[in-house]
């Protein structure tokens, strides 16, 4: 199988400017030269990307942009696509997505015939709810704080076919992981065909503990559906470990892959029992392949997920997880001096990570939110739920504390003045 360097040196396409991988090894070279602890190594992991720094993002937990290299790495593809798409798609690059399977695989410790390389997490996770079987008056479970396009899907089968949507709400922040567990154990009944669990909530980044969740509906023969669209490359851990047979992501968030590219796994033994959400021929249904027949897609943007592989990697993922916690505690450290400001997320190792919620007593959350973009350039996101209502701020490797500071000054001055200053 021709990796994307040989395809390129192939088909005639010179490699990225600057060398094999363009502005990413100058930006890690750079970077080496200083000790992660170091501000000046962060400093020149933000170089390799080509953000905006007139806007102070903080909500990557929505999508994240993509390395320089990244982005080049699919206009490449993008343009040899478009010189005889039918030939040069189809025959050329489409087999080469079966590398960026076992990248994916090797490096979350499954098997590579049990990943399919989807649009979005909304992708991979309505295969599966929309995937099983269900009889008028079966139950589906899930938490209050899942993902609202996820919710939506259940409603839908709901209206449809008389299926029973079953929610309870969460402990915000929940510290006890054992109680989390013992919710789900309790809303299961002798109807639950189903269960849906967000590894990280969209509301306040709170990890779930899906490991025991798993093996809970394993144990009762449930199926459990993981939504790890915020999970996936953002905090260190595999696969393997959770042992979950089903687990959908987004690859455009803590990936930094192009937009629109997204992963589903399924145990490899469960494969024949879920339907594909756009039909396979039969005799795809033990071919995880199946899950990706959606007609024409773009494979520049597939195949560019492999340079963000190569980011991950060579940044390292504990070294990135402990980087977003060092950022996430930078800002909140210094705004919980005050008696006004409150965190719906814990701040204790293993219950969260980039991602945290925190709202102001006084100020309302879409008001502040509005505040902080129009009049400071200061991208978050409101968060209006009866368990968690606050803002949600999620910084990236290539956010500044320099940027942390002041958004910490304007929240000090809303804190002050409110929000007329």
């Amino acid at each position: 199988m021709l990796n994307r360097r040989q395809t390129l040196k192939w088909i005639g396409l010179p490699a990225l400017a600057g060398g094999p991988l363009g502005g990413l090894a100058g930006a890690l070279e750079r970077a080496r030269a200083f000790d992660d602890s170091d501000e000046r190594y962060w400093h020149e992991i933000g170089r390799a990307f080509t953000v905006d720094r007139a806007l102070i993002n903080l909500n990557n937990g929505g999508v994240s942009p993509s390395p320089r290299h990244v982005q080049e790495a699919m206009k490449e593809y993008l343009d040899f696509s478009n010189k005889a798409s039918a030939y040069n798609m189809w025959r050329i690059l489409e087999p080469c997505i079966e590398t960026v399977r076992v990248h994916v695989a090797k490096l979350w410790g499954v098997d590579s015939e049990e990943i399919a390389i989807t649009r979005n997490a909304s992708e991979g996770l309505q295969t599966c709810q929309f995937g099983f079987d269900l009889e008028p008056g079966d139950e589906v479970l899930t938490t209050t704080q899942d993902y609202p396009r996820m919710i939506t899907t259940f409603l839908q089968r709901e209206r449809r076919e008389g299926i029973v949507l079953r929610q309870f709400s969460l402990p915000t922040p929940c510290e006890d992981p054992d109680r989390v567990v013992q919710l789900f154990e309790e809303n299961i009944t002798d109807r639950t065909r189903m269960i849906l669990a967000s590894h990280m909530t969209f509301t306040s980044g709170q990890i779930l503990p899906v490991r025991e969740i798993a093996a809970l509906g394993r144990k009762r023969g449930i199926p459990v559906i993981i939504d790890g669209a915020h999970a996936f490359a953002h905090f260190d851990f595999s696969l393997a470990e959770i042992a979950c047979d089903y687990y959908a992501t987004s690859l455009h968030k803590w990936l930094f892959a192009p937009h629109g590219t997204g992963l589903l796994y399924v145990r490899r033994d469960k494969i024949p029992g879920l339907w594909p959400l756009m039909a396979a021929t039969e005799e795809q249904s033990a071919d995880i392949r199946k899950f990706e027949q959606i007609g024409t897609h773009p494979l520049a943007n597939y195949l560019a997920v492999a340079e963000a592989l190569y980011f991950h990697e060579e940044l390292g993922p504990e070294r990135k997880q402990q980087r977003l916690i060092e950022l996430r505690d930078y800002w909140a450290d210094r705004l919980l001096q005050n008696d006004r400001v409150r965190l719906n997320t814990s701040q204790k190792p293993g219950l969260a990570c980039g991602i945290a919620n925190v709202s102001i007593d006084g100020l309302d959350v879409t008001e502040l939110t509005k505040w902080l973009r129009k009049k400071h350039q200061i991208l978050v996101v409101a968060v209006k739920h009866e368990d968690c209502t606050g803002i949600r701020v999620s910084p990236s490797v290539y956010t500044t504390k320099g940027e942390l500071d002041r958004f910490c000054e304007v929240m000090e001055g809303a804190l002050a003045n409110g929000l007329s200053g």
